[in-house]
């Protein structure tokens, strides 16, 4: 398995959702984050897609670390 781009969009989509302020912008980054991880590991990106929409979204709701909007 290639771990190099999977830890590249892991870190590249923990950077952006700092960035994000709206719920439909943490979906899209998530959504794209999700897509890549899922292709460097050879999985479903469409699936993958889904879930990292659903992560982007609810993740300032859970209160995960650098993803609560700066305003």
């Amino acid at each position: 398995m290639r771990k190099s781009p999977f830890i590249l969009a892991l870190l590249a989509s923990a950077t952006l959702a700092g960035c994000m302020q709206t719920d439909g912008e943490r979906a899209l980054a998530g959504a794209a984050a999700g897509a890549l991880i899922a292709d460097a590991t050879d999985e479903n990106m469409v699936a993958g897609a889904a879930i990292g929409a659903l992560a982007g979204t609810y993740c300032d709701d859970l209160n995960v670390p650098g993803c609560t909007p700066r305003y």
